[in-house]
């Protein structure tokens, strides 16, 4: 996938030494832009393995609004594990396990009185607003509630995405993100948000069009700057392509979103180079 190659590259050749939170430190540029053609196949990095599987469940505990570790976790999924143990909830005065008003709560209750469900569903506005007034410039999802932002352990990375249909058939997506590692994170990020296109465009009867991702802050980790040179000296392999299985009965509405899971989805002829395994700064 040239376009992520581009990225690394981009940090490399503009990037400069900052500290951050974790005390790891980073090779930091801000301000990026790519495109991503989703007609052109499914946007997964093949410079290294990347468990598309986790990427879907998380993809799903996001939608359920779902904000307890543990239940992702249920599904062999643990990349949220580090900031969901005691040490990182208590401080919050919340159960191990309890992230908090992270995505899911945000997505499907925004402005809620955390934990109880009394806010703004955002993903059924949206799954209503394309079936309803598909011309809308207002398909918008907002992760970021500043007045919650300093109650979780991590806020929203990915904070903003907007959805426009183009000609009543052709669904694109762009998706600011304030923060990305740019090793570990974006490459789940840049599939994460292609599914979800996928996945909405499914239930509202449309196809797949462009996914542009837009960053702030884009960094790699000092502690991640071997893997990138190793993935960089890779050749990628040309892209699968997705395919929603259905069984001939196509569902719509925010229903028929909510009703999907990993078993609805078939990512075909997805060649990789072997994993390059590296640490996640918490």
């Amino acid at each position: 996938m040239k376009q992520y190659h581009d990225l690394l590259r981009s940090i490399l050749a503009n990037g400069h030494e900052h500290q951050d939170r974790t005390g790891v430190g980073t090779i930091s540029h801000f301000g990026y832009q790519t495109r991503f053609d989703l007609r052109q196949g499914f946007p997964i990095v093949t410079t290294k393995k990347i468990p598309f599987r986790w990427i879907a469940e998380e993809l799903f505990w996001f939608l359920s609004g779902d904000t307890n570790e543990a239940n992702l976790r249920s599904r062999g999924v643990d990349i949220w594990a580090e900031w969901a143990d005691e040490e990182h909830t208590r401080r919050f005065e919340r159960e191990a396990g309890d992230l908090g008003p992270v995505y899911g709560y945000l997505w499907r209750s925004f402005g809620g009185d955390y934990p109880r469900r009394n806010g703004v569903d955002q993903i059924a506005n949206l799954i209503d607003e394309i079936q309803r007034n598909p011309n809308s410039r207002r398909l918008i999802v907002t992760g970021w509630d500043p007045r919650v932002a300093d109650n979780v352990d991590l806020p929203p990375c990915h904070t903003l995405f907007q959805f426009k249909v183009e000609n009543g058939s052709v669904l694109h997506c762009q998706l600011y993100q304030r923060s990305a590692d740019a090793f570990l994170g974006v490459p789940f990020n840049i599939s994460s948000y292609a599914l979800l296109m996928h996945l909405v465009a499914h239930v509202c009867g449309l196809e797949v069009g462009d996914f542009v991702y837009t960053l702030g802050d884009y960094h790699i980790y000092q502690n991640h700057l071997a893997q990138v040179e190793e993935l960089l000296a890779r050749e990628p392999y040309p892209l699968p392509r997705l395919e929603i299985v259905d069984d001939g009965k196509p569902l719509r509405g925010l229903p028929a979103l909510l009703g999907m899971g990993y078993e609805n989805l078939k990512l075909v002829g997805y060649q990789s180079h072997g994993k390059i395994a590296a640490s996640v700064a918490v």
